[in-house]
């Protein structure tokens, strides 16, 4: 796997701006307001190599509904040091908020340079010691992996084929007493996702729906809980 070092941030975020147009965009999180560097246009990244070979799509540099969800929820929560990982990490805006509640965070993406928007955002507005950022493929996990106190994806579920193979991800990384969250807001794999659980001996404990309205985006965001089945 490929890491980028938080100590690198500033070097980082100087490539990034010499090879994209980007935004900055202000994110009312909790009390405080983060400053979020991300792409300024999905479209202007989609690359018909890239999308002919494994259909890949740069969904990644958009800053969703259910990631501005999950980030306010994970910005509420006491991380102690606990280790943290998200699945999909985009431009980092919920890795941000992990950062910010103490955790050890871990974000992992498709894209290497998710990855370093991640790793620029977590070093802009949050201690970034104990931060990680690693290239992950969800179809080809590694045989053995780290497990986390806490593994988070928002979003994710926008192929039909992700259901299973993300159930799998939080089956292999989510630590023993651990606990998963899942932001999603309809897409078309929840439900393969959701069955997929219990074969990773994984249930949902809690299922919470959060309403989301911006300027003319309504949408109703459910936040799964997901925890290892009692005895497994």
């Amino acid at each position: 796997m490929r890491r980028i070092d938080a100590a690198r941030v500033a070097e980082v975020e100087t490539s990034l701006r010499r090879r994209f147009r980007v935004a900055e965009t202000p994110v009312p999180l909790g009390t405080r307001t983060l400053t979020i560097l991300h792409p300024a246009s999905a479209e202007e990244l989609i690359n018909e190599v890239d999308f002919e070979r494994d259909e890949r799509l740069p969904y990644w540099a958009e800053l969703w509904p259910s990631a501005l969800v999950l980030a306010e929820l994970v910005l509420s929560m006491r991380g102690a040091g606990s280790t943290f990982l998200e699945l999909g990490c985009g431009a980092g805006l919920v890795a941000t908020a992990a950062a910010l509640a103490g955790y050890r965070v871990r974000a992992t993406d498709y894209y290497d340079d998710a990855l370093r928007f991640t790793a620029v955002n977590v070093g802009r507005n949050a201690n970034a010691s104990g931060f990680t950022a690693e290239h992950l493929d969800w179809r080809a996990l590694p045989r053995s992996t780290d497990r986390f106190d806490v593994v988070a994806a928002a979003d994710v579920l926008y192929e039909r084929p992700y259901g299973i193979l993300v159930a799998k991800a939080f089956g292999a990384m989510l630590a023993p007493g651990g606990v998963g969250f899942l932001a999603d807001p309809g897409r078309v794999a929840r439900d393969e996702f959701l069955s997929a659980l219990p074969t990773h001996g994984l249930e949902v404990v809690e299922e919470r729906p959060i309403p989301f309205v911006h300027d003319k985006v309504r949408q109703t965001i459910s936040v799964f809980g997901i925890a290892h089945r009692a005895g497994k």
